[in-house]
This record gives structure tokens, C-alpha cells and sequence, in this order.
């Protein structure tokens, strides 16, 4: 069975049990990133923390990422958007753009599209040559090990929603003259490619998925759901991570 189909994307909440868990969750992650940045407890500066997403056109990656970031202190926490890499950037290894971006101890950033656009859509698009993204598995899954050695806790979420949940939301892009910018041709291209990025999707689940850096498919038809799920599963990733790392949560209360 195949990553994608085992995601149930009849999962809902209502919009008042979205409301009160997504603030419950979000009054937890403040606390947890106080603690990382050293502003409870022992004043102890903790782990990078670098939270990357990949997803579906319109699957939900902006409004998650809204969430996740809306309770904390803006100085604290970077979000970085990656679109296609610039000329300057093709004349170097794919991954050196990605550097500059990534947190120190204390710090967190947030990615809105990564280093897994080599085997995702320039694999599918012809941008990278079947050697390059073939060899890119082991060169990401390296990369990932390099940060996540030196103690960054790394979460890596793809944002799934279902062919006719993602046409429904481009044809409300198109018909609202305030979000029509947000529909490019482009989309619409990408979205008649869907079995030729699903193959690349399950290849990438497949040989990116590491004990340190795990994928996690949020179900995504219900924006409520999804919304929640993401700021929920950040929350209980750094709470496993610091406990296994000997941190006194306590602090964080």
C-alpha cells in the first residue's frame, strides 16, 4: 500500500473544536519555543528547530504555516519561502541555497518549500537530469543527518488533499479577485501531472525517511483538521525530542 492512500482525508473537526484546539495547541508551542530560546527555566538556550513544508498546490502550506507561527514573538522565529532556484543559484550544489537559512541553537525556522524540490517537481519537470535527482536521495538524507548530529530537531510535514478537494479550492482562487494571483497556469499544468508526482511522492517517502527525520502526511481536505494537526504534532515532536535530550518540561509550564 502506498503512503498517500493510507492518509484519511475524511478526518474533520468542526469549526468550534478547531478553534479551541488550535488555540490550546498553539499556547503549548509557545511555551515549548520559550523554553528552546532560552526564556524559561534555566534560561538555557536549546536545539535548532527546523520545521519544512511540502505539499499540493493550494493543499493548506500558508494558512498552516500562519497558525504555527502566529503565537510567537516574531523576532524569534524565521519563514523562509523557496520558488525556483535563480540563475546564480543553478551554478552551485543544490542544497547551498538552503544553508543561510537554517536555525542556530535557540533559533527556529520555518521552510515553505525545501531541498525536496530536486526529486519532486525538477524530476518531474525536466529541471534535474535523471543522475542528479537519483543521486539526490543520499545527498538529502546526508544533509539531514549533518543537522540533525549536530542536534537540530528537523520535522518534515507534506500537506495532503484529495484531486477534488485541490480543484475546488482553484476554482474559488479564480472566481475571488483578491486571490486570483494565487492560481497560476502553472497550477493548473502541475495538476494534470498528479500521477507522475504521486510516483515521485512515494519514491521520496521511501528513501527520505530516517529515524531523526521523519515525514508526517497531514490530511488536509478540512482545513480545521489540518490546521490543528500540524501545531499539534510540532508540539509533541519537540516534547519527545527534549525529553529523550534529558530537558525538564516542567519549565515549559
Amino acid at each position: 500500500m502506498s503512503h498517500l492512500s493510507e492518509v484519511d482525508l475524511s478526518a474533520k473537526l468542526s469549526k468550534k473544536e478547531g478553534i479551541e484546539r488550535l488555540e490550546a495547541a498553539q499556547q503549548r508551542l509557545l511555551r515549548l519555543r520559550l523554553l528552546l530560546g532560552g526564556q524559561l527555566g534555566d534560561h538555557k538556550i536549546g536545539p535548532p528547530l527546523c520545521i519544512l513544508f511540502e505539499g499540493w498546490d493550494a493543499s493548506g502550506k500558508g494558512g498552516a504555516i500562519k497558525r504555527l507561527v502566529a503565537p510567537l514573538d516574531p523576532r524569534h522565529v524565521r519563514v523562509s519561502q523557496f520558488a525556483a532556484p535563480t540563475y546564480d543559484e543553478k551554478r552551485h550544489h543544490f542544497l547551498q541555497r538552503f544553508w543561510n537559512v537554517l536555525p542556530g541553537w535557540g533559533g527556529m525556522t520555518v521552510l515553505d518549500r525545501s531541498w525536496y524540490g530536486r526529486v519532486l517537481v525538477e524530476r518531474v519537470e525536466g529541471f534535474a537530469t535523471e543522475e542528479q535527482w537519483k543521486r539526490a536521495y543520499d545527498e538529502i538524507n546526508q544533509f539531514e543527518r549533518t543537522l540533525t548530529a549536530e542536534g537540530a530537531i528537523l520535522i518534515k510535514f507534506w500537506m495532503h488533499v484529495s484531486p477534488e478537494e485541490q480543484l475546488h479550492r482553484f476554482e474559488d482562487r479564480a472566481a475571488d479577485p483578491l486571490r486570483q494571483w494565487k492560481l497560476t497556469d502553472e497550477d493548473w499544468r502541475n495538476r494534470e501531472k498528479r500521477p507522475a508526482y504521486e510516483a515521485a511522492l512515494e519514491d521520496m517517502f521511501a528513501k527520505t525517511e530516517q529515524k531523526h527525520a521523519h515525514w508526517k502526511i497531514v490530511a488536509g481536505d478540512n482545513k480545521p483538521y489540518a490546521r490543528v494537526a500540524v501545531v499539534e504534532h510540532v508540539s509533541h515532536t519537540i516534547e519527545k525530542q527534549l525529553t529523550k535530550r534529558g530537558y525538564n518540561l516542567h519549565d515549559a509550564d
